[in-house]
């Protein structure tokens, strides 16, 4: 159905934009045009402006090129992620050019053109857009548009959508010849606003700001009440076949596949899943066509190097509810799709081809359940499946209109192992020492939680905060969200003591994040009484949380992390009173021993599997840390006669060192245990706590 609601507004304020300069207009621009997912994909597309400026040399007047620089993204890009680059020496390149064969060694002479040492890297897209005869261009990347582009009649649609007012080019690999190419376009159809670029995208160009971008929504909005109108009648794909799941079932069913397809595709490094059951995707994976559209792959340049040559589509049956055999016959169809990639390789590769990178899917197709993708960190793996969801509102128009085309696979494999983009791979920063690893933080809105939340996320990991306490764990997470996004924390509210709430978080984790690699067990309480004031309740209290909880939770992630076959590291935060007695602390010290002890059983149980288990003694860690609020403060003062302000000076005093203990200490250590640099230690004993003599392991 037709409705206001699909069609791009424009969003542009005059009173805004009347003071501002042009390259601030091109700003503004750009970040209206990346704010909506129909004109373009994250880190998709480009823009431009020619400005007339001062050369900080000569003081002459001279036209220089603003362009989105090098693997910028328009929706969030900044003034600094504009490459500058001076106009007459962009037009002296072509006496440099050498040919389509020579085109690659073009994107070297780029820094030669570069405008007052701007050090952002010009894209390879850059020439697409300084020979275009206007002052501004927009290059986006629709669906509605490259529909159009991927359709077997993508010539003739384009006439028929646009008339003359948007021309057509076959496809060509980005890069030199591509920007003569529109140039020469743009002289031998003056009156042209744009083009459609097939298998590729759409520029649309204009003389004012305000001008390109509303011609640019204008351009799309044709496209998209083309398709509505063309399209309405017409069963998407073929008409469904399967029928979606319920979401609770269809989350279940994520939870268990995910971490076993995780185990498969992480040899190389560990991997991040992302689950999606959008209403596109379902529509998709239950229909008659997604087998056959699926295997052609996607045909935009930019959402096929974020989703490989094609997906891999699982064996499930909603209706038969196969499940146990889909899990078991995992191995050999993720087998079966790399030796498929790999004889992909050597079908296209050439003398100079890089070397064959990870042959895994990124993206699994589940009929009746949705889309799950994989990849080196939350945000590539989400941001894969919504390069995929633009593939398949391409594959809706394109095969309800025409017939859908991916890219043939010489040039989607001279894309993917293009040299330029090998380059760019390379430059890469490497990866952090927990980069791809998923923790579960038990405890983690206290402090000694929140700080080894922290020193996870700082190293690369993703972090789900579980703790009983709903607006603490909301505080917490919002202080991390704010420093390292939210595709990294995830909260759960759970309770250790309850083993359905620990199975489900396991779930959740799984779902979020894939799978999990590391078990911080931090959950706690703290209670001091003499021993014939100690209730049952009080103990069993203390028994509940500091043992049985970390049982539980344990148990849960030794099953988990089986099912990923790829180790894992479990570290417990227990305390000094677990080796050190205490007096009026019988039923804390006894439960902290037991804990002690757990996880010396769980380091023998579970090294057969690579999973090791370590133990982090602190002691005296009151800033932060909820045990210290309340009566278990005040008790602990009246055992050593003192005041609850003297009490973290009587511990720093007691120290063999003389100081106080951080949460960020213990999350140092638990970092240590989690990280590979203490890849060979399993069963041990940390101790963090300033020196004690007595807990001096023996």
């Amino acid at each position: 159905m037709t409705t206001a609601s699909t069609r791009l507004a424009s969003l542009w304020d005059d009173a805004r934009a009347q003071n501002m300069t042009e390259p601030e207009k091109l700003l503004y621009r750009s970040n209206l045009l990346g704010s909506d997912k129909r004109v373009t994909n994250y880190g998709g597309g480009n823009t431009s402006a020619k400005v007339m400026v001062a050369d900080p040399l000569s003081g002459e007047t001279v036209e220089v090129l603003w362009v989105k620089g090098s693997g910028g993204d328009v929706g969030s890009i900044k003034m600094d992620g504009f490459s500058t680059l001076y106009m007459d020496k962009l037009r002296a390149l072509k006496g440099k050019y050498r040919g389509p064969e020579h085109e690659d060694e073009m994107v070297g002479y780029l820094p030669h053109c570069t405008f007052n040492l701007n050090p952002r890297a010009a894209s390879i897209d850059t020439p697409l857009h300084a020979y275009v005869p206007k002052r501004h261009v927009d290059h986006m990347h629709p669906d509605a548009i490259i529909a159009i582009a991927a359709s077997k009649d993508s010539k003739a649609l384009t006439q028929e959508i646009f008339g003359g007012e948007i021309g057509w080019l076959p496809w060509k690999k980005p890069g030199y010849e591509l920007g003569l190419w529109l140039e020469r376009f743009c002289q031998e159809n003056p009156d042209a606003k744009g083009v459609v670029l097939e298998s590729h995208g759409l520029f649309t160009w204009a003389d004012d700001a305000k001008e390109c971008y509303e011609l640019t929504l204008e351009i799309i909005n044709k496209a998209i009440a083309y398709f509505e109108e063309k399209t309405a009648a017409i069963p998407a794909f073929g008409g469904a076949v399967h029928t979606s799941l319920p979401p609770v079932e269809r989350r279940a069913i994520a939870a268990r596949l995910m971490p076993a397809i995780r185990g498969f595709v992480s040899g190389q490094q560990h991997m991040v899943g992302n689950f999606e059951d959008s209403e596109a995707v379902l529509e998709f994976v239950n229909a008659r066509d997604m087998p056959a559209l699926a295997s052609l792959g996607t045909s935009c340049p930019d959402h096929f190097l974020r989703t490989k040559i094609r997906p891999l589509v699982l064996n499930f049956d909603p209706a038969k509810g196969n499940l146990d055999d889909v899990v078991t016959g995992l191995e050999a169809q993720i087998a079966d799709y790399r030796e498929g990639y790999r004889a992909y390789y050597e079908r296209c590769k050439k003398d100079d081809s890089p070397a064959i990178r990870d042959p895994n899917a990124v993206v699994y197709l589940v009929p009746g359940v949705g889309m799950i993708t994989f990849a080196k960190d939350r945000a590539t793996a989400r941001i894969s499946g919504e390069f995929y969801v633009n593939a398949i509102n391409v594959m809706r128009g394109a095969s309800a209109v025409s017939e859908y085309q991916g890219l043939p696979e010489q040039e989607a494999f001279d894309i993917e192992y293009w040299l330029l983009e090998e380059a760019k791979l390379q430059r890469m920063p490497k990866p952090k020492s927990l980069a791809g690893r998923v923790a579960l933080v038990t405890g983690g809105a206290g402090g000694i939680g929140a700080a080894t939340a922290e020193r996870y996320l700082a190293e690369g990991a993703c972090v789900m905060l579980a703790d009983i306490s709903a607006d603490s764990l909301q505080t917490a997470a919002g202080a991390l969200v704010g420093r390292y996004g939210q595709d990294a924390v995830r909260t759960i509210q759970m309770d250790v003591t309850d083993e359905a709430q620990v199975a489900s978080a396991y779930a959740e984790i799984a779902v979020e994040f894939g799978g999990v690699d590391i078990l911080v067990s931090n959950a706690g309480i703290a209670s001091s009484a003499p021993v014939e004031d100690t209730t049952l309740e009080l103990w069993n209290r203390n028994m509940d949380i500091l043992s049985t909880g970390y049982f539980l939770v344990s148990r849960e992630a030794f099953k988990i992390m089986r099912v990923q076959g790829i180790g894992g590291a479990i570290v417990f935060v227990a305390s000094k009173n677990g080796l050190a007695a205490s007096p009026n602390a019988s039923a804390y010290c006894t439960a902290k021993a037991a804990e002690i002890h757990l996880a010396r059983c769980l380091a023998l149980e579970g090294a057969e599997a690579g999973i090791r288990v370590n133990v982090v003694n602190p002691d005296a860690v009151l800033r932060g840390s909820r045990i210290w609020e309340g009566e278990w403060l005040e008790q602990r003062a009246g055992t050593y006669g003192t005041d609850k302000e003297g009490l973290e000076e009587m511990y720093r005093k007691r120290s063999l060192l003389k100081r106080s203990v951080l949460p960020e200490d213990i999350a140092e250590a638990a970092y240590f245990l989690a990280s590979d640099r203490s890849a060979k230690s399993t069963g041990n004993i940390l101790n963090v706590d300033a020196g004690n003599v007595q807990s001096f392991t023996r």
